[in-house]
């Protein structure tokens, strides 16, 4: 029934279009001068090209086509960038103009419209970005978070070390991340701990998925009757009535007690704030859930994607986890865990992450942006309202910024100064300028916490005797770059 309807109304719609173009053969849309881009179908545009991995498709089209690429997703005007010099020309001298959002359905649903990485260019997104910055996520903040950390890493060492059989390192890593997450945002660990891994799991496909709202405007209505809206609609009730618990306990806790036991959790701060009259913009539930979505979502599944690339490139390259073992076994100096005042001494280690971000970003399209205005790009015209995917993936394999790019080779970081901190636009792991991720300085330390340990505590290998060869390193299909299987390997305690 409802691919009848579909096809009805894309004929009509298809129809319409042909009629006024018919009509208006010269329009000025048209005789802009666009980036070039690939030939497009009538309705859908490039829709049909952008296949299961979009970040890699895309990739091979700009090597076709150039690194500023003009595509029309179905109805949307979309630019997509694919290498160092355009992101810097990009995020240097037009960034105000890049950094708005699209309107994506499943993103507006999930993060109540009121989240700060979704959020439109505007005043509301830079107040809740300062309350981010300078109230959540400052690295005054963030340190007091270091006993957290210490203790999800060392319960994540417990967990290994009581395995006799091969684990699930990715599941382990999750957890980790999951738990991290909601000691800080929630002032405790997760009593359903695997049930909001699922919630969350599926709120990464939702955010991923396909909605036809998001490239036909005018089929909203129509994408209201797919299966995709029932699980996003399932998605969104079950997490909301996780969070309104949150917000309940935390507001009952403070009228019985008068002060939370949470120690200003990110809930407690927010519930704080929403109570000062004088803030420019009012915070109320949704906005605290928006917050809360944005954490969760960021803050657990690349941090723990991060993770995994990084062990699975070291067990494909033996001389490389032997360096990174050797230099963290050195540095532990008689303790029994590594801390973070241990990190900055972990130069190799450093390089390995780095270089695990480089060749498995954990959002390689980044998060989609939105121009403001029209502006002009090394001569082509981007019109206002178009859509901007900035291909990291590509950027970070380009051959013309790395030397045997496909390799993992952290060696190329322990000399020179680039970084993933958005100054360098040949990594722009977490992107560049206005938007980029603020969450930055709340992910690495725990990445690298967390494998440091695990590299000093265990000696790692296939399981079953399997040869490195075997590792499949195929991506998975979503908005964050996980592993498509799930990396098992066996852990042997390190006796020193």
């Amino acid at each position: 029934m409802i691919s009848l309807a579909v096809f009805v109304f894309l004929t009509l719609l298809f129809t319409s279009s042909l009629v006024k173009r018919l009509r208006n053969p010269g329009s000025a849309a048209e005789n802009k001068q666009l980036p070039p881009g690939p030939r497009k179908l009538p309705l859908i545009g490039n829709l049909h090209q952008l296949g299961k991995l979009p970040h890699r498709t895309l990739g091979r089209l700009a090597r076709h086509h150039g690194p500023l690429m003009f595509l029309q997703l179905g109805s949307t005007p979309t630019l997509v960038v694919s290498s160092a010099e355009m992101a810097k020309e990009i995020f240097k001298n037009h960034d105000s103009v890049f950094s708005s959002r699209p309107r994506l359905h499943a993103a507006n649903r999930l993060g109540y419209g009121s989240g700060v990485s979704f959020a439109p260019y505007g005043e509301y997104w830079r107040e809740m970005r300062k309350i981010m910055m300078l109230e959540l996520l400052s690295a005054e903040r963030v340190q007091t978070f270091e006993g957290v950390r210490f203790d999800e890493v060392k319960r994540l060492l417990r967990s290994v070390a009581m395995s006799s059989e091969p684990v699930d390192l990715s599941e382990l890593t999750l957890s980790l991340s999951n738990n991290v997450v909601c000691r800080i945002a929630l002032g405790r660990v997760g009593m359903e701990n695997n049930k909001l891994c699922e919630m969350l799991k599926e709120t990464q496909e939702m955010l991923g998925g396909f909605f036809l709202v998001d490239f036909f405007p005018r089929l909203g209505w129509l994408g209201k009757f797919t299966a995709i809206e029932d699980r996003l609609e399932r998605n969104f009730r079950e997490i909301d009535k996780f969070y309104d618990q949150v917000i309940e306990e935390h507001v009952n806790e403070r009228e019985r007690n008068g002060a939370t036991k949470h120690e200003h959790d990110v809930v407690d701060v927010l519930l704080q704030l929403q109570r000062d009259p004088n803030r420019p913009v009012a915070i109320g539930d949704d906005q605290i859930k928006g917050v809360l979505a944005d954490i969760f979502i960021a803050g657990t599944d690349t941090s723990a994607a991060t993770m995994i690339w990084a062990m699975s490139e070291l067990i494909r390259n033996p001389k490389a986890m032997e360096r990174a073992q050797e230099e963290v076994r050195q540095v532990l100096k008689g303790k029994e865990m590594l801390e973070e005042i241990d990190l900055p001494e972990l130069s190799y280690l450093k390089s390995v992450v780095k270089e695990a971000l480089r060749l498995h970003p954990p959002v390689p399209l980044l998060l989609p942006r939105e121009t403001t205005e029209a502006c002009t790009i090394q001569g082509f015209e981007i019109p206002a309202k178009t859509r901007v995917l900035v291909n990291a993936h590509s950027i970070a394999m380009d051959p013309t910024c790395w030397e045997n790019p496909n390799e993992f080779l952290p060696e190329r970081f322990l000399v020179g100064s680039i970084n993933f901190r958005g100054q360098h636009f040949e990594m722009l792991p977490f992107g560049a300028g206005r938007r980029g991720c603020p969450g930055l300085n709340f992910a690495m330390p725990l990445v690298e916490l967390a494998l440091a340990n695990l590299l000093r505590s265990f000696q790692w290998v296939l399981p079953h005797g399997l040869p490195i060869q075997d590792l499949n390193m195929e991506e998975a299909i979503g908005i964050t770059m996980h592993k498509r299987d799930h990396l098992w390997l066996k852990a042997t305690a390190f006796h020193h």
